[in-house]
């Protein structure tokens, strides 16, 4: 790879900003493709820019076989906020973190947000919306808030409502969601974007436990995620 491609390879990763090198397999010819824009050698059509760009979005990498060019995709991290540490966040955070997801733990309750009940993670001890104002959301951030108290949940849900996160979920009945939207158009929020958060949280699979419902929660962000269809909604 040449230098300068290398360079803008590492400044859209350090920029955490998806993007994608093709090669030609044949000349070793290269181009970085982003979602808004493409350098380096290799000339690449319309059609062909819009197919990589599909693959970046999708997380997808393999060889375009009829070109000749194989498509090395390099994504950011995903990332998943918890806003409360509670026994469902005990469940979930060591599940996501299996499926890829880098967690943070976001709870001002020291007393909860604890390494001996969330070993191995980042906690973060500060209000969920300076916490999260902080860490930068982008549509690879997954946010969830599983407190119950609107004073740590609502903040959150209106910081998250203002990026481009891919899922943005809170725990709680059809009756405390109902509650919750209230408040939120009350601080000014517009009901048009109700829609992207998902409550109650997870798919219907009848969950009852914290673990259960963990595995709701994590299926349903899959399905955000990757575009599958998702029955909602749990009872949590």
């Amino acid at each position: 790879m040449k230098r300068a491609l290398l360079d803008s390879l590492l400044a859209a990763r350090a920029a955490k900003r998806p993007v994608a090198v093709a090669t030609e397999l044949e000349s070793g010819r290269q181009a970085l493709i982003s979602a808004e824009d493409s350098e380096g050698e290799l000339p690449l059509n319309d059609d062909l820019l819009a197919r990589i760009r599909r693959m970046i979005a999708d997380d997808q990498s393999k060889v375009l076989g009829d070109e000749g060019i194989f498509v090395q995709t390099y994504s950011p991290p995903l990332r998943l906020f918890v806003i409360g540490a509670v026994h469902i966040a005990q469940a979930l955070v060591p599940m996501a973190s299996l499926t890829g997801y880098d967690v943070t733990v976001i709870d001002p309750r020291q007393a909860f947000a604890t390494d001996s009940r969330f070993p191995e993670v980042e906690l973060v001890d500060e209000w969920p919306d300076d916490a999260l104002i902080e860490a930068g959301l982008d549509n690879r951030c997954a946010v969830v808030t599983l407190t119950h108290d609107p004073k740590l949940d609502d903040p959150a849900l209106i910081e998250a409502l203002k990026s481009d996160c891919f899922y943005i979920g809170s725990l709680g009945s059809k009756k405390t969601h109902a509650s919750r939207l209230e408040r939120l158009q009350d601080a000014g929020v517009e009901p048009a974007l109700f829609s992207r958060i998902h409550g109650p949280i997870g798919l219907d699979i009848g969950a009852k436990s914290p673990a259960e419902i963990a595995i709701a929660v994590l299926g349903e962000m899959t399905a955000a995620l990757r575009g599958g269809a998702a029955q909602s909604k749990s009872a949590a």
